[in-house]
């Protein structure tokens, strides 16, 4: 309401003009904010620096934890390294022993296969001298009967007979050695 004379606001209706109600809620809000900078402010700060202090730790246990995790998958690379490392030793081991292995039964083989060559051998030599001895009797005598038959006399005498033979054997060995030696060259 103006005033008709002055044309003026009254200052009680003035909305700009502080007034009782004004200094009330004025102390009410000075109240409050101080009742929340002494009770509560302090409280949530201390909430929030814990959880900050939380964090911080996490993050500082999480950075050993990748550390360790670090150092655990360089500690495995490692050891997967030196059991590559000892499978091939192992494998290259096995390898030589086995070519040892198959010289040594190549060794023995070749060893046993020429005792057996030599034990043939001498069997086919002791058989061979057998037959000959068999065959110098029964030739010796077959050759007596035949030279006596022919010359008429009789060559029972076993000693003239042995001579005879022997010398006859001889004979025949002497050229039958020439005609092998001209014959292998």
């Amino acid at each position: 309401m103006v005033n008709p004379v002055s044309g003026v606001v009254p200052l009680a209706s003035n909305f700009l003009v502080p007034n009782g109600t004004f200094f009330v809620e004025l102390f009410a809000f000075l109240v409050i904010l101080f009742l929340l900078g002494r009770y509560v402010v302090p409280r949530i700060n201390a909430a929030m620096t814990e959880r900050q202090n939380a964090i911080r730790k996490e993050f500082v246990d999480l950075e050993v934890a990748q550390a360790d995790a670090r150092d655990a998958e360089k500690t495995y690379r490692d050891q997967l390294a030196d059991a590559k490392h000892e499978a091939a030793q192992i494998r290259e081991d096995a390898r030589q022993q086995g070519a040892a292995i198959i010289a040594d039964m190549r060794k023995q083989a070749q060893e046993e296969s020429e005792r057996i060559l030599r034990h043939g051998r001498a069997q086919l030599e002791a058989e061979r001298a057998q037959a000959v001895a068999a065959l110098r009797n029964e030739v010796g005598s077959m050759a007596t009967d035949l030279a006596g038959r022919i010359v008429g006399e009789s060559l029972e005498d076993d000693d003239r007979q042995a001579r005879t033979v022997e010398r006859f054997i001889s004979a025949l060995e002497r050229e039958s050695a020439p005609a092998a030696t001209s014959g292998a060259s």
